[in-house]
């Protein structure tokens, strides 16, 4: 006899997407306000891959950022980063998996690509008024230096988390 199998997957996918994210944090281009990272490719395969269950990953990503370790971009952590203006964008995560992972759990091809997209958007819901907040812009500037201007490299990591899941399924 042997322990909880889908609970042992749960886990060991969540440590590997919470060093893939970290991993992501650190491929980064810098732009202001805003890097561009990889992140977000790793949040959107998470739900890909784990479902509805992506959620762990995600929150336990943004635990362990705020409680010092070194794995927000550039090897940034703890509350500050938060309040900064990437935080809405961080916070993002967990709803994007979400939103990634729901739409995964249907086998409809066309229900997985809206979900990518929405969870893509998601991140930008968090991440563009709190960008606007934190740094004092506007919010057209908010949405064009924190969306308009992402939104082609957001599509390919959305088309690249697609095509990974498929040849993983």
């Amino acid at each position: 006899m042997y322990g909880d199998e889908r609970r042992s997957r749960i886990i060991a996918e969540s440590a590997g997407f919470i060093a893939l994210i970290a991993a992501g944090s650190w491929i980064s281009f810098p732009f202001i306000p805003v890097p561009i990272t990889l992140q977000t490719f790793f949040v959107l395969l998470s739900g890909a891959v784990m479902k509805r269950w992506a959620v762990v990953p995600a929150t336990l990503y943004l635990v362990l950022g705020v409680l010092g370790l070194p794995i927000f971009h550039n090897g940034t952590a703890g509350l500050g980063v938060l309040l900064g203006p990437t935080g809405g964008y961080i916070l993002g995560f967990i709803g994007a998996a979400l939103v990634a992972g729901l739409a995964y759990e249907h086998a409809s091809e066309k229900v997985r690509i809206a979900g990518l997209a929405l969870a893509t958007g998601v991140i930008y819901l968090f991440g563009v008024p709190w960008l606007a907040l934190s740094t004092g812009m506007s919010a057209w500037a908010a949405v064009v230096g924190g969306m308009l201007l992402f939104l082609p490299g957001d599509a390919v990591k959305a088309a690249a988390a697609y095509l990974v899941a498929r040849r993983l399924a």
